[in-house]
């Protein structure tokens, strides 16, 4: 999930870079910001959960930090200000920012009918 925010930014970038894709930092460079790279540029390893796709951009993070943030939803925001990594936003003034939400218990019942919210995202190959 993102906010109309940062839903415009990914456009805006996706016309300035081509497509591209996210990655949830387990707390290198930027701490545990999300990473936005032109697609095929970031090297994602079979550790790594992919969430889901944000305007057609993949998104994944680390199966540690998964495991420690599978119990709420990740919503993707932009707020002022430079990161100090390297994500393509930041010549932008702007830096994308993870917000999060505990899952309710209705929300968590449903993620466990559907074999937990792991079951539902996928590895890449």
């Amino acid at each position: 999930m993102a906010t109309e925010a940062a839903l415009a930014l990914i456009r805006r970038l996706i016309a300035m870079h081509g497509p591209l894709m996210f990655h949830q930092s387990g707390g290198c460079c930027d701490g545990s910001a999300p990473m936005c790279y032109p697609l095929g540029e970031f090297r994602v390893g079979q550790s790594d959960v992919h969430l889901g796709q944000l305007e057609g951009c993949p998104v994944y993070i680390g199966d540690q930090q998964y495991e420690r943030w599978r119990h709420t939803q990740l919503i993707l925001d932009v707020v002022p200000g430079r990161g100090s990594g390297f994500s393509l936003e930041a010549p932008e003034g702007v830096r994308f920012l993870t917000r999060s939400r505990v899952f309710g218990e209705e929300e968590l019942c449903r993620l466990d009918l559907h074999g937990g919210a792991a079951g539902a995202l996928r590895r890449p190959r």
